[in-house]
């Protein structure tokens, strides 16, 4: 089978002396959420493709605990902070890249003060470090002069200030960037940060993400780009709620340099 994904796990890999560049944490999301694992089947198609050496842990990961700690559960979190650093130490870990803003500020921000160390790069950073390196070649083809919006992730964005690495990638796929009139430093949370993703919204007159699509939309776009399996899933809500998702696409940026590299 030519279509089938390589995806070694640490475990093989340390098992053969081998040491990988960088190690991908799938999180929660990409590796339950059907709509998140084809984030993550592009993102390891681009890595294949760039002839990255990576691993990810497998069984070997769990939660990060973001959802734990944002909940309120500091107990929780810690206890599943340290299984993770325990692993991660134990394979000598170095770079860690992930598709989620939530497990990247997580490990960068919060694991460093309960033992765990590394260069913790989110997917957009690390794509546009292939590009920059000329290991992945990027042109539109079938996103050239598309109108296309980038919602920027509460996590990635406000929290760890990355505005840039997306926004080079859309540009790079010769498509037009057009921006809402909450971006960047004023960017509007889709709704689902701070484990709001597990409950119901409180009673009020709008659901924040129907708002922040309604932004979205305001720019005309073709294709709302996203780069967090959360805000993919609330933006695509949202695009549904206003019975636009014949006209509109919500797209992870991986998934859209893999389909525009036909992989």
């Amino acid at each position: 089978m030519s279509n089938e994904l390589k995806v070694p796990t640490m475990a093989e890999l340390f098992a053969a002396g081998q040491q990988p560049e960088v190690l991908f944490w799938v999180g929660c999301a990409g590796s339950f959420d059907d709509r998140a694992k084809k984030i993550t089947k592009a993102f390891v198609k681009i890595l294949n493709k760039a002839k990255v050496s990576f691993a990810v842990l497998g069984t070997e990961e769990s939660c990060t605990g973001d959802p734990a700690k944002r909940a309120g559960n500091e107990f929780l979190f810690q206890m599943q902070a340290v299984t993770n650093i325990e692993v991660l130490n134990g394979y000598g870990i170095k770079k860690v890249v992930t598709a989620c803003p939530h497990c990247f500020n997580t490990i960068k921000n919060e694991y460093p003060g309960l033992g765990g160390d590394y260069e913790v790069v989110h997917h957009t950073q690390f794509l546009k470090q292939l590009l920059d390196e000329g290991r992945i070649t990027m042109e539109g083809g079938q996103f050239k002069g598309k109108r296309i919006t980038f919602h920027d992730p509460c996590y990635l964005g406000r929290a760890n200030n990355v505005y840039e690495a997306p926004r080079d990638l859309i540009r790079k796929l010769d498509a037009e960037l057009v921006e809402m009139k909450n971006c960047k430093k004023k960017g509007l949370c889709c709704g689902a940060g701070g484990a709001q993703m597990f409950k119901e919204p409180e009673k009020g007159d709008k659901d924040i993400n129907i708002e922040r699509t309604e932004q979205a939309l305001d720019t005309r776009p073709e294709i709302i780009a996203a780069g967090c399996p959360f805000c993919n899933t609330m933006m695509t809500d949202g695009v549904k709620n206003k019975e636009q998702e014949g006209a509109v696409a919500v797209m992870d940026i991986a998934e859209l340099i893999a389909t525009a590299e036909d992989l």
